[in-house]
């Protein structure tokens, strides 16, 4: 029984709702806040970034650390001077660094350092709850251990690595439950490494990361052939990792049907959301996979380490400036140089990464321990979950959908309860249970297990 409706009013409007596509309503229609910080964002600032970053030359791994015009040394000390001078004392800002061995793309030992900044939380309950945003500053060219010749990497990934300094700039003027980290990570393009050592460190100190978008190859919107598609950033969200001995939660995950509901797909439903909300015109097309065809990117060393991580991409990649030695070949330009980089196509894709970040840390948690009742068989649904701890919490919010539907489609208010029974039967509909604050925030859904 519901506590918040009538039942006969609620079962009719759910009757109405289930198994049709229709969207659900909304808890808050938008906030003035994450309204505020969409509108800051500046394609200006960020092509002045994109700008400076190409400017050291190289900004390969193994490049010159001394200098103070070139090399990955130059790029990485702006990059934290600029973290400092935004943040104005409200980042806490610091290099994070280890020795990697020599190794496949590693000629020598070499220091990996990410530049992160991080604005701590204001809530106590959520403090500890982090959400992580990076874009790799590193660079290479057609040969990957040239650390000396120019490889300027305007798009891959000066464009991620200036829409995470904008987004700092921007977000560290407000305050949130949450914490939020804003990450520039070295040496992916050696093998994912300058990540891979921050999410071991996390996993190791028992973080809780909620969330990690990567921004990788986000500055152009025209493909090889000049198309331009200027209206959708592609987010890369995994399923069921592929992992060799599957875990018992992966196993009952798969018996329920609940492919598509894992921590990462739920996350990358709430960016969806929330993005195409916020950002008037903008697609957020989600692809149901880790990466690209084979290939991989920062958000992979979170997934491996079991962190909900989404990747961030153009919808069409020109590969003619993409790891490419500077040249012309008749009329064709190669190389990842500034001029193909679009900056208001970049100021889109950071707005989408704004607005959700922003949501997800002014939002209670999702909610934890949420199962379905199987004690008894009928064609109702019992749902329970563990109560949330934070103060402004207002209630719950359960969400259903066709289990051949992408999306949310139908929604429910249920207020400060623990347990429900939905009229729809769960043999028909996915369930997920979603946490609302008092200003209506509200979370990204919880998939119920089965509780015998």
């Amino acid at each position: 029984m519901f506590n918040t409706v009538p039942q006969k009013t609620l079962l009719a409007a759910l009757l109405a709702i289930a198994g049709a596509a229709g969207a659900a309503e909304p808890v808050a229609a938008r906030q003035a806040q994450i309204d505020a910080i969409v509108r800051d964002i500046s394609p200006q600032r960020i092509q002045a970034y994109v700008d400076k970053l190409v400017s050291f030359g190289t900004r390969h791994t193994m490049s010159d650390t001394v200098s103070d015009t070139r090399g990955i040394g130059a790029a990485r000390r702006w990059i934290k001077s600029e973290f400092e001078r935004c943040g104005a004392g409200r980042l806490q800002v610091a290099f994070d660094s280890h020795l990697h061995p020599i190794d496949r793309r590693i000629a020598r030992p070499t220091e990996i350092v990410n530049v992160v900044a991080t604005l701590p939380g204001s809530q106590a309950e959520s403090r500890e709850r982090m959400y992580v945003v990076s874009g790799h500053y590193d660079s290479r060219n057609s040969d990957d251990a040239d650390a000396v010749g120019d490889a300027p990497g305007a798009n891959d990934d000066a464009s991620g690595t200036a829409a995470v300094i904008e987004m700092a700039c921007v977000m560290s003027r407000h305050k949130f439950d949450a914490t939020l980290v804003f990450m520039t990570v070295a040496a992916e393009e050696q093998g994912l490494y300058g990540a891979a050592d921050f999410a071991e460190k996390a996993k190791q100190k028992k973080l809780n990361i909620a969330g990690m978008f990567t921004n990788d190859i986000i500055g152009s919107s025209y493909n090889e052939a000049g198309k331009r598609d200027n209206t959708q950033v592609r987010l890369f969200a995994e399923g069921i990792p592929a992992v060799k001995d599957m875990p018992d939660h992966l196993r009952m995950l798969i018996g329920t049907g609940g492919e598509n509901d894992t921590p990462t797909r739920q996350l990358a439903r709430h960016v969806k959301d929330v993005g195409e909300r916020y950002v008037d015109g903008f697609k957020v097309t989600i692809v149901n996979r880790r990466d690209r065809y084979l290939r991989g990117g920062d958000h992979a060393p979170f997934l491996d380490r079991g962190f909900a991580a989404l990747r961030f991409t153009e919808p069409a990649e020109n590969f003619n400036h993409q790891h490419q030695n500077i040249r012309k070949e008749g009329a064709l330009q190669y190389g990842d140089l500034a001029e193909f980089v679009d900056p208001a196509y970049i100021a889109q894709v950071a707005r989408v990464n704004a607005a959700s970040l922003a949501s997800l840390a002014l939002a209670p948690a999702a909610p934890q321990e949420v199962k379905i009742r199987t004690a008894r068989l009928d064609n109702n649904t019992d749902l329970t979950w563990q109560a949330n701890a934070e103060p402004d919490l207002a209630g719950y919010r359960i969400v259903w959908r066709d289990t051949t539907a992408a999306q949310w489609q139908g929604s429910q208010l249920v207020g400060k309860v623990t347990t429900v029974t939905m009229p729809l039967s769960k043999d028909n509909v996915f369930f997920g249970v979603q946490a609302v604050d008092k200003e209506g925030n509200v979370s990204p859904a919880s998939y119920p297990m089965p509780q015998r």
